[in-house]
């Protein structure tokens, strides 16, 4: 939801090994992973699970500040967890929000990628139905210890739907994203509030 979002690490794209079943997954925040982390390779093995907190993303703008083009830096009040599922290394910092997972097969006859892709409101909308559009949150990208380009690119909600990335078949990819509100409309006093889904799908 969003509200008016000397060690160096492994790498933030790792093969990983192929086995059966085939399988994607996808952290946002929090996640869960059971015997972790995944680079394990001891039985138990870890196991991918299902839930985990939804991050909350929040800006916070003073009245007099509002609308007067100074992008306001977004803050994570519920402290999703920022340490990797890969190696439990602490790749992300507070107030960032951590995306990273996989996609695993055995056979490459059920394709090469997986697709990771964001789907969101045109507005954010208040409890009186004021807007702001969604295009006023944008994100940049990083990970501790990283030095190259981010698997997830900058960009911004400029649109309901689109895509963020692709991981290839039995990879591992992670990055730590940093969201803006680029405070450019005037606008009443309220919250406003919106959903983003993002979403991991191999055909």
């Amino acid at each position: 939801m969003l509200v008016l979002l000397p060690q160096l690490a492994t790498a933030f794209d790792v093969n990983i090994t192929a086995r059966d079943p085939r399988a994607v997954y996808l952290r946002v925040g929090d996640g869960l992973m059971s015997n972790g982390p995944y680079n394990r390779t001891t039985n138990p093995l870890p196991t991918p699970g299902v839930g985990g907190a939804v991050p909350i993303i929040r800006a916070t703008v003073a009245a007099n500040q509002v609308g007067n083009g100074t992008p306001v830096l977004m803050t994570t009040p519920n402290n999703p967890r920022t340490t990797s599922d890969w190696d439990n290394y602490q790749f992300c910092n507070s107030g960032q929000v951590y995306v990273g997972g996989f996609y695993r097969a055995t056979n490459a006859s059920t394709g090469n990628t997986a697709r990771l892709t964001y789907s969101a409101p045109a507005f954010l909308q208040n409890g009186t139905g004021q807007t702001i559009p969604m295009s006023q949150i944008s994100w940049t990208t990083s990970g501790n210890g990283d030095t190259g380009a981010q698997p997830i690119a900058a960009g911004s909600f400029s649109s309901t739907s689109g895509p963020l990335t692709t991981i290839n078949r039995n990879q591992w990819r992670e990055t730590c994203m940093t969201f803006r509100y680029a405070n450019q409309n005037l606008v009443a006093a309220g919250t406003y509030t919106a959903t983003v889904t993002f979403t991991l799908a191999q055909p």
